[in-house]
Parts: C-alpha cells; sequence; structure tokens
C-alpha cells in the first residue's frame, strides 16, 4: 500500500447532494429520536388519508403546452395581495424545536431568503415577536382555544408583531388519533415549550403516560372543541388582516367561509393527521374552486413535495401551495442551511416545471388541463 493512502475501503464516503425535497427525509430520520420521528411523520389512523395524499397527486396528469415560446418562465406570484418569488408558503407546523435547536427561527429565516411567507402556529416553540424578528413575511396560524381571552391576546400579539394575514385552523375539534404517538406514549421534552402560551398552559404536553400521547391530552384540554361560524365572524370582526380559513374539503364549507369574510381557504387535510378517511386534498380542490369561484384565493395543502405538485395544484385551480412534512425535514437534516437548500430546490422544480409545460409564469399554469390517470 502507499504510504499515506487509504484503503478505497477505508476512504471516507462523501455524502451526496440533495437533489429534492425528499432527500432530506432519511438524513432527518437518521438523526431524530424514533419518537420524534414518528410525530413527524405519521398521520391518525391507519394513515390511508396520509397515503391518499400523495396517490392523488401522483394521478394528476398535466397536459403540456408546446411551442409556446418559453425559455425562462417567472416564477413569481401574488398571494394575498403581495408578491413573492413562487406560490409557495411554509405550512404552520408545531414545535419545531422539536427537530432542531434552531426551530422556528431557522425555518422563517430561510423562507425570508426564498421570498415566501413563513405561517407561524399557535403551537410554536419560538415566540411569534422572534419569529417575527427574522424579517420573514409572517402569517399568524391561530388555533382556537377555549379562553377566549387567550385567543384575543394572542390576536393583538400577531397585530403587534407584524404579522400579514391570520390563518385560523379549522380541523381540529379534537386531535386525530395518531397511533405512532399512542405507541410511544410520545410528549413534548421539557426544554421544547409553546411559547406563545402562558407558562404551565402546556404542562400535559410534557407529561408522559403508558398509552397516551400527550399532545392530545393537551390539545383536548386547551383547544376549544365546538368552534362555528359565528366564531370566524367574531374573528373577521376584529382584524383587517387577510383572514385564511385552514382546513376546508366540503366545498359547502368554502361557501360558507366567503360568507364569514376569508380572503382565502387551504384545502387541507391536516397532512393525514385529523380524520382518517377524509379525501386527499388534490381530489377536491378543483370543487372547493369551482364553489368558491374567485369570490377568494383557495390554496392546497398536504402531500406538496416538488416542484411539479405545484405546477399541479395549480393546473387543478389552487393560487399556490403550502408545503409543510419536508420542510421539518430539512430543518432536521440542516438547519437554516438545510431548509434554504430545500426552499431553493423547489423553486428550481417549480421554474423547470412550468418551462416543460410550456407555461411563462403561475397564471398561465391555471390555464393547464390536466387528466386522472389509474
Amino acid at each position: 500500500m502507499v504510504e499515506g493512502v487509504l484503503p478505497k475501503s477505508d476512504l471516507p464516503v462523501a455524502q451526496p447532494s440533495p437533489a429534492s425535497l425528499a432527500d432530506f427525509a432519511g438524513p432527518a430520520r437518521a438523526v431524530l429520536p424514533p419518537d420524534v420521528w414518528d410525530y413527524v411523520d405519521g398521520g391518525s389512523g391507519a394513515e390511508t388519508t396520509l397515503a391518499a395524499n400523495r396517490r392523488a397527486l401522483d394521478r394528476v396528469a398535466v397536459l403540456p403546452r408546446v411551442l409556446r415560446g418559453v425559455h425562462t418562465p417567472r416564477t413569481g406570484a401574488r398571494l394575498l395581495g403581495a408578491s413573492y418569488a413562487m406560490p409557495v408558503a411554509v405550512a404552520p407546523m408545531a414545535y419545531q424545536r422539536l427537530v432542531h435547536p434552531d426551530g422556528e427561527l431557522a425555518l422563517a429565516a430561510a423562507a425570508r431568503a426564498a421570498d415566501v411567507p413563513y405561517v407561524a402556529s399557535t403551537l410554536s416553540s419560538v415566540p411569534i415577536e422572534q419569529i417575527a424578528e427574522t424579517g420573514a413575511t409572517v402569517w399568524f396560524q391561530l388555533y382556537w382555544l377555549r379562553d377566549r381571552g387567550l385567543v384575543a391576546d394572542l390576536l393583538e400579539r400577531a397585530h403587534a408583531a407584524g404579522c400579514t394575514a391570520l390563518t385560523v385552523t379549522v380541523d381540529v375539534p379534537i386531535l386525530g388519533p395518531r397511533r405512532r404517538d399512542v405507541r410511544n406514549a410520545f410528549a413534548i421534552p421539557p426544554q421544547v415549550v409553546a411559547a406563545n402560551l402562558p407558562a404551565g398552559r402546556d404542562d400535559l404536553a410534557h407529561t408522559a403516560a403508558p398509552g397516551v400521547s400527550a399532545i392530545a391530552a393537551h390539545t383536548g384540554e386547551v383547544f376549544a372543541p365546538a368552534l362555528t361560524w359565528a366564531d370566524l365572524e367574531w374573528l373577521r370582526g376584529r382584524t383587517a388582516l387577510p383572514l385564511v380559513v385552514k382546513g376546508v374539503l366540503d366545498p359547502r364549507d368554502a361557501e360558507l367561509a366567503v360568507a364569514a369574510g376569508a380572503d382565502a381557504v387551504v384545502v387541507s387535510n391536516h397532512g393525514g393527521r385529523q380524520l382518517d378517511g377524509a379525501p386527499a386534498t388534490a381530489t377536491v380542490l378543483p370543487e372547493v374552486v369551482a364553489a368558491v369561484a374567485d369570490r377568494c384565493e383557495v390554496l392546497l395543502d398536504s402531500g406538496v413535495r416538488d416542484g411539479v405538485d405545484v405546477l399541479r395544484a395549480l393546473a387543478l385551480g389552487a393560487r399556490g401551495v403550502l408545503v409543510g412534512r419536508p420542510m421539518l425535514w430539512a430543518l432536521a437534516a440542516g438547519g437554516e442551511a438545510g431548509a434554504r437548500t430545500a426552499l431553493a430546490l423547489l423553486a428550481g422544480e417549480f421554474r423547470d416545471a412550468l418551462a416543460l409545460a410550456g407555461c411563462a409564469d403561475p397564471e398561465a399554469a391555471r390555464e393547464l388541463r390536466v387528466i386522472r390517470e389509474g
């Protein structure tokens, strides 16, 4: 053996750079504790809706246009009256310090660098004020709490922090039965807190017990289980911010949201984490778009994994998408740098998808035809 040269089997193996958002899943799983991975990755019940989200998107075949003279498409789009680099927002996700010490601060900073909105969760592990200080465009996601005074306080804080939209999640009367969390007796570690709630309001989330999801116990204690359209109208009357209603699947509810003053609805099944057996979002999206008839914007979330999925959503009538789990994978695998890389990959994929479909911009993508395969 030549001195100073390692045998080939002993040479360090270079890790390939991620080529897609899916490439972050393996590294994330490798660094996260198994119960945290299950919390991030899992769905409710038998996880049929979780799986259906991907199947439905994969079945959407987009008919590309040709001879359109498109070389370098413009990816920029307007969401809720503001311009962004692409029709994408980072979805609200709780307790991001579970997957990386920098948590929400890193993911918000990555969204700022990518020029897309960051949706901050009520159950974020960093206060909304600190998230806003990253300079990101922040939409605040509101879970309706039993304590209406606390709801009003959160709303005032979102206004004071400079949030540019309010997203109210309406599909969590109770937490969906997440069997992985029950089997793991999953509880939030003490160093990760629901930073927007008063001290002690998340104690149950930290209390592990056999056969119990501590997160389910906590949400059962603090979330209001019987939200109504009157509550949404009350909220509309207390804010001039654009109001987004997240968790709509039935077109009739989309119409009611418009009547209550919503500026946008998000067609979402909570990433397959609430009612197992609910339809895939890509399946019902066109019906919701038709029901609102341009009276409000329609966004899609649950299952979005790459730029082609963004194109599919636009071709089905959406104005944009929210991307969730893949951003947690990227955050876990590489912190802010990982999240920046993931959003840059998504932007490149979307630009390529537009070009290959013969679309000069996202608006042209909304004129594409689709067929359902399989």
